[in-house]
């Protein structure tokens, strides 16, 4: 649940009550009505107007432009490993990751057969 008097930005229009999507508004009151599916009440300035909006039309605007600055990070990474021929940051990049966590999980040696299925039987008695 959001602040009053944070400012959000409007994603959506889901109701189509031509909201002013992609402006930004604050946070002006909460809608308790359980008899109805809109859960806050916004100001936009550009506007002029408050609206009704349910919780999905709307996201803080801080929360968009820390989206953006990863989405523009893991781009230059991306940039970064194609122009130096780094094949396995690429990779890690395009993985989500996942690299580290499948090192630390392998010990680098091959499990035994008894081993393997003594993990499936403790796995499947859970």
């Amino acid at each position: 649940m959001y602040k009053l008097g944070q400012r959000i930005v409007i994603l959506s229009d889901v109701f189509e009550q031509s909201l002013p999507v992609g402006e930004y508004g604050y946070i002006i009151a909460y809608d308790r009505n359980a008899d109805n599916a809109f859960d806050y009440v916004i100001r936009v300035p550009k506007a002029n107007r408050n609206f009704y909006v349910p919780a999905g039309d709307i996201e803080l605007e801080a929360v968009l432009i820390q989206m953006e600055v990863d989405r523009l990070e893991r781009e230059a990474l991306i940039d970064f490993a194609l122009a130096t021929h780094n094949a396995e940051l690429f990779h890690r990049i395009m993985n989500g990751d996942q690299g580290e966590e499948e090192e630390e999980s392998g010990s680098g040696e091959p499990q035994t057969r008894e081993d393997f299925m003594r993990q499936v039987r403790l796995k499947a008695w859970i």
